[in-house]
């Protein structure tokens, strides 16, 4: 049977829904006026600024963005032709490729950084008070731990539980 979300929980959902669109798209947004980035981009250069050599293996970089191996191939080609990043072939494995990133791609990186942190700030961090972005950091890493251990959980063979509608309210 479906449990169903009371008035307050889908209220609360509903916030998180637009919240979390309406701030990905403000990020997103300054990120394209400013410097030609979208989130996703900058998240790519952030992953390889920060990896040794700022280079990774398309499939850890995968991993690390959340991305499936042909949206993130598709993205770096995007990346590729502006000069931010390069793929170079994997020494030890002939069908592996690293993505690296360019001299252009860091200084892009290092002149995005302080207006994407301020935007950050603006409007997430100074919206809230430490305790409240705590609680949210928390709450955060609890359900990504729950997600990965429930696909961690299919991928060994068990199987998502399935829900019925039983004309309660459906959430959005």
């Amino acid at each position: 049977m479906t449990r169903w979300l009371s008035d307050d929980e889908q209220r609360h959902w509903r916030a998180w829904l637009a919240s979390s669109r309406l701030l990905n798209d403000r990020l997103s947004r300054e990120l394209s006026e400013r410097h030609g980035l979208t989130l996703a981009d900058y998240e790519i250069l952030v992953h390889l600024s920060e990896a040794p050599e700022r280079r990774l293996r398309m499939s850890d970089l995968a991993e690390a963005t959340r991305a499936s191996r042909s949206r993130l191939s598709h993205q770096v080609d995007r990346m590729e032709r502006a000069g931010l990043v390069e793929r170079m072939p994997c020494q030890d494995d002939r069908r592996g490729w690293f993505a690296a990133l360019t001299d252009r791609g860091w200084e892009t990186i290092v002149a995005a950084a302080p207006d994407h942190v301020e935007g950050v700030r603006q409007h997430l961090l100074d919206v809230l008070t430490p305790a409240e972005f705590t609680t949210l950091g928390d709450a955060c890493a609890k359900v990504v731990a729950a997600i990965e251990d429930d696909e961690t959980d299919q991928e060994a063979g068990g199987r998502p539980s399935a829900g019925a509608r039983d004309g309660g309210r459906a959430s959005l």
